[in-house]
C-alpha cells in the first residue's frame, strides 16, 4: 500500500472514530497494526495511540492517520492532526470535553 492510501485509510479511521462517538460509542478507534510495535496504550491528551513497548524501536511515538510521531511535539505539528485535535477536544456529539468518551 503506497504512502498516500496508508494516509487516507488512517484519516478515515479517525473520522469514522470521531463519527461513533456522536452516536454514543464509548469504544476507542482501534490499535494501529502493521508496525513493530506489540504494546499500544491510549493518550487520552492527545486522542492517539501511543508505543508503550520497551523492545520496539518505535518506543514513546505516536501514531495518527497511518502514521508515527516520533514525540507530541511532531504529532501536534501535523496539519492533518491539527484539524482532528481541535475536533477531539471540543468532544464533538459526547457533549463534554475530550470525545471519545473522555
Amino acid at each position: 500500500m503506497n504512502k498516500t492510501k496508508k494516509m487516507m485509510a488512517g484519516v478515515v479511521a479517525s473520522v469514522m472514530a470521531i463519527s461513533v462517538t456522536g452516536c454514543g460509542n464509548q469504544d476507542l478507534p482501534p490499535e494501529p497494526t502493521d508496525t513493530d510495535c506489540d504494546d499500544w496504550d491510549w493518550d487520552e491528551e492527545s486522542g492517539t495511540y501511543y508505543c508503550d513497548d520497551s523492545r520496539s524501536s518505535h518506543f514513546g511515538y505516536f501514531w495518527f492517520a497511518g502514521r508515527m510521531f516520533k514525540n507530541k511535539s511532531s504529532l501536534r505539528n501535523y496539519s492533518g492532526y491539527k484539524s482532528y485535535s481541535k475536533s477531539y477536544k471540543s468532544g464533538i456529539g459526547s457533549g463534554s470535553k475530550g470525545g471519545f468518551g473522555g
